[in-house]
């Protein structure tokens, strides 16, 4: 596995790949690894043998474009050796890891937004967040030279926007989407959750049972006041979470809806002390 520490390194490695003729998948990571990300890895290297073959690239990168102002980037988990252990494991071919100085030169002003859908739900409760992320997503993807990137569903918003993105901007990336990773109790895994108290990490799957809750009036048929009702009293239940927001939208472009007649998308974002955790579920009636 090839540590590749800067800009230059990666792109070395990634043009020597291509003149072979290997396509590349890419995995972009925050790090701090866990069974949810490996399984990205996974279906990257899924997507890769159905191409008869080619190289994965994992990156490592705590973006500090994404975070606001007020938020935990000094507090985000790194765990380098135990990332680059897991990575080997899985067999990654190349770990991208830069330091902020290279991904962000002295003089940087160009920045990738999509506009609408990067305001919207938790581009409201985060400004710039979004902006940070399609910014650095569309660097990764000049940087690694990929045919390919995986994206969890966890992050729905995130992928709808990367989806909105690569289109609009003519980017020859195929987006992978991949299902959301549980832990045995429902909470979706994320590494903002090695940040709970061991009483909120107790408390957090409540977000799933509302969801669990959510899909199974969806499919018996509900309104969509009755539904929001019902998500907002399951979350209540749980003094130790505070419902930052409940949305629910089209499932396909996040588009607002008046009735459930198609695919929806449920969308929760609840802060337990200072760790804002988000969750989804994509139902249909």
């Amino acid at each position: 596995m090839q540590i590749c520490r800067s800009k230059q390194a990666m792109r070395e490695c990634a043009d020597a790949w291509r003149a072979e003729g290997q396509p590349i998948a890419l995995v972009p990571t925050m790090g701090a690894l866990h069974d949810g990300h490996m399984t990205l890895v996974a279906r990257a290297r899924d997507w890769l043998k159905a191409q008869g073959g080619g190289r994965l690239v994992t990156s490592i990168f705590v973006n500090p474009t994404q975070f606001g102002p007020n938020e935990d980037l000094d507090k985000y988990p790194r765990d380098e050796e135990n990332d680059l252990a897991l990575l080997r494991k899985a067999g990654t071919d190349a770990v991208f890891l830069p330091t902020v100085e290279d991904i962000y030169p002295p003089g940087t002003q160009t920045i990738v937004e999509a506009t609408a859908l990067s305001r919207m739900l938790i581009g409201r409760l985060r400004p710039g967040h979004f902006r940070g992320v399609t910014t650095v997503v569309t660097k990764l993807f000049n940087i690694t030279r990929c045919d390919a990137a995986a994206f969890g569903e966890k992050d729905y918003q995130q992928l709808t926007i990367i989806r909105q993105m690569v289109g609009d901007l003519d980017m020859p990336v195929r987006i992978i989407p991949v299902p959301t990773v549980r832990e045995a109790d429902g909470l979706a895994m994320s590494s903002r959750n090695l940040r709970l108290s061991p009483q909120d990490r107790a408390a957090a799957p409540v977000l799933s049972r509302a969801l669990d809750r959510a899909q199974q009036m969806v499919a018996e048929g509900v309104t969509l006041t009755a539904l929001r009702r019902e998500i907002r009293g399951v979350l209540n239940n749980e003094p130790r979470g505070e419902t930052r927001s409940i949305d629910i939208r089209d499932a396909t472009d996040l588009s607002r809806i008046n009735h459930i007649d198609r695919p929806v998308v449920i969308l929760l974002a609840v802060r337990f002390g200072d760790v804002l955790l988000i969750d989804q579920r994509v139902t249909h009636p």
